[in-house]
């Protein structure tokens, strides 16, 4: 009796073919949640507008060539791109970002919450310019002293105290003392446009970049 042929799992092309029509709309996402659009994209990797339209639409095939600089502009790595499998290693792949003297440590995978840990540097003579964006804000002092205005109020955090805060509300955070401030901070999508976007635009009341 001849053995039957087990035709219950995906083939080899049907896998291939459906990884590559996700990635369309998995750059499409990305791109619209750094708020860019095509044009500012084009400019940043090189690849011409009409190339990107059709990435995102499907009807150009994804290439190393065309992902590695996307992945770059985006800071993540391809396999987010491709939606590659989980290999079951919790780590997450850190790779700090640098915008106005501070510097943003990611702690989670792209999407939803973001978790960074936050490193903000002394900068003698610079006065505070507190600024508002959309969104949330959560924050846990690790190390240093965190002065926080908040509005009409100015609060100085320790190591071990946290704050939570409508970002609609005026807002600056800078060090206390002399010292480099240590904070994991939480935000929302509009949160990481404001602090990371790829292009950065000034933001009201940031006349010094200062967050």
């Amino acid at each position: 009796m001849a053995a039957r042929e087990d035709t219950t799992g995906p083939t080899p092309r049907t896998t291939k073919d459906g990884v590559l029509a996700a990635v369309g709309p998995r750059l499409r996402e990305l791109r619209r949640r750094h708020g860019m659009t095509l044009a500012e994209l084009a400019e940043r990797t090189g690849i011409n507008e009409s190339t990107l339209s059709r990435l995102e639409g499907g009807s150009r095939k994804p290439t190393l060539e065309l992902l590695l600089p996307l992945a770059e502009v985006h800071s993540v790595p391809l396999d987010v791109l491709v939606g590659a499998p989980r290999t079951g290693d919790p780590r997450i792949h850190i790779r700090p970002v640098t915008r106005d003297g501070l510097t943003y440590v990611p702690l989670s995978r792209p999407g939803g919450v973001q978790a960074h840990k936050l490193l903000i540097p002394p900068r003698p003579g610079a006065e505070p310019v507190p600024r508002t964006h959309e969104g949330f804000e959560w924050l846990y002092v690790l190390a240093g002293r965190l002065r926080l205005i908040l509005g009409e109020r100015t609060l100085v955090l320790t190591p071990g105290e946290a704050a939570e805060f409508d970002t609609h509300v005026p807002h600056w955070l800078g060090p206390d003392d002399d010292r480099t401030v240590e904070l994991l901070v939480l935000f929302g999508h509009q949160g990481e446009r404001a602090h990371l976007r790829a292009r950065q635009e000034p933001l009201r009341g940031s006349a010094d970049g200062t967050h």
